[in-house]
């Protein structure tokens, strides 16, 4: 096809290398390493392992490929990195090509179906694949800036939501570890620096009396006095995924989404992926979602109504208190690495493990305070995620005319100028 090009003739590619998993660690020695789609998020890929003895490391700005199931998904660096053999770094040439060409790879993603093996979780892509694929690609750099700029500005606003959202969520989950793990309003009351009528940083004048004035020894540490020590069962509903056959998915949006564990969460939404007509497990809008297999505890909350597999379980609060569930599963990250197999990837928490988890049971008027102040911080989130959804099916559109107009030499002025 004219404007075409291989992918081997405009980038580098550079194919991941899984060091020695003693290497790996969770604490943030080494680089940030990545090992595939699971790790990736709306753009830039989030940390969550580390490694002291990288083998292949990309830089800012590369364009990082999945090249197993599933294949083709697309992120980029931004910080130098470390990336196993799930992963290529697919390096442009000309630098001032990368958003573009992070563009045409975006586009492209549909084409690996094949390299998949029809579905099967077994497909990968190796570097000839890579070097072969071919790229739509304007001969004129002035029009292959054009595109960027257009579909970047719809990308830049779209990470501008997320980050702002990460740190709404980032203060409603300092609030949670003040009231309901660190029990600083109960601290402060037995210190003499919060007195009725008086309001402190997250401490309003009228929550004074909800909280006492004591800490009492506990199977799990000192906690409030009167705030018993329960399990999850006593306070939340709690359920556990199944997946129906596989027959029932399909990418085309038939039916509801479905989600199946941690290779569909990213930051606080699951992205929609697959979709099941025959769903039997389902969670509510709103629903804080949880991978029950490796790696157990990753916390997501359920944009709309959907379908969960057996890698996820939905839970809420037996009072529908949204906010309160999700900032306190968050809570239970420690309680839920407990359940990783060690040096395995079979790690799972089962539903009678589940339901009983110690925790300490907060009185309701404590959790309703709680959910006035955070459910406008959720709600805003929301909105913001509405928002770049609108914006991210804009680009999608975009994207294909943009391309395909310039890439057969049609200048499409009108719309780029």
């Amino acid at each position: 096809m004219e404007g075409e090009v291989q992918l081997g003739e405009v980038a580098e590619i550079i194919m991941g290398q899984s060091p020695p998993g003693e290497t790996y660690n969770e604490h943030g020695d080494g680089l940030p390493f990545f090992q595939g789609v699971a790790d990736f998020n709306y753009r830039h890929p989030t940390p969550r392992v580390f490694c002291t003895a990288p083998s292949r490391i990309a830089i800012p700005g590369d364009i990082l490929l999945s090249v197993r199931a599933p294949i083709g998904r697309v992120n980029v660096a931004d910080r130098q990195c470390a990336i196993g053999r799930g992963l290529a770094i697919i390096r442009p040439r000309v630098r001032e090509d990368g958003r573009y060409l992070e563009f045409a790879l975006r586009m492209l993603e549909t084409t690996w179906t094949a390299i998949e093996g029809g579905g099967s979780v077994f497909g990968n892509a190796t570097r000839r694949d890579l070097e072969t694929l071919r790229v739509p690609w304007p001969e004129s750099e002035w029009d292959r800036r054009a595109i960027a700029h257009i579909l970047g500005t719809l990308d830049d606003k779209i990470e501008l939501n997320r980050r702002m959202s990460e740190t709404l969520e980032q203060m409603a989950r300092a609030l949670f570890k003040s009231w309901f793990v660190d029990f600083e309003p109960v601290r402060a009351k037995m210190e003499g620096r919060w007195r009725r009528g008086e309001s402190l940083p997250g401490l309003p004048a009228h929550l004074y009396d909800p909280f006492p004035d004591r800490l009492v020894e506990s199977e799990l540490g000192e906690i409030p006095e009167g705030w018993p020590v329960g399990c999850v069962d006593d306070t939340f509903n709690i359920t556990m995924g199944q997946s129906p056959p596989g027959t029932t998915y399909n990418e085309a949006g038939e039916g509801i989404p479905f989600y199946q564990g941690r290779a569909d969460f990213k930051f606080r939404f699951p992205e929609r992926r697959v979709f099941c007509t025959a769903p039997t497990r389902f969670a509510k809008a709103g629903d804080t979602l949880i991978s029950v297999r490796a790696p157990v505890g990753d916390i997501n909350m359920a944009f709309e109504d959907c379908a969960i597999g057996r890698g996820v379980a939905a839970a809420r609060h037996k009072s529908g208190a949204r906010s309160y569930t999700y900032y306190f599963m968050h809570g239970l990250a420690d309680v839920f690495s407990r359940f990783e197999a060690e040096g395995t990837v079979f790690g799972s928490i089962s539903k009678k493990d589940f339901h009983a988890i110690q925790c300490v049971v907060a009185p309701q008027s404590v959790i309703d305070a709680f959910e006035r102040l955070c459910s406008p911080i959720d709600d805003s989130i929301e909105r913001a995620e509405r928002e770049s959804r609108t914006l991210a099916a804009m680009r999608d559109a975009l994207l294909p005319k943009l391309i395909s107009r310039r890439a057969t030499g049609e200048r499409c002025g009108k719309v780029c100028r």
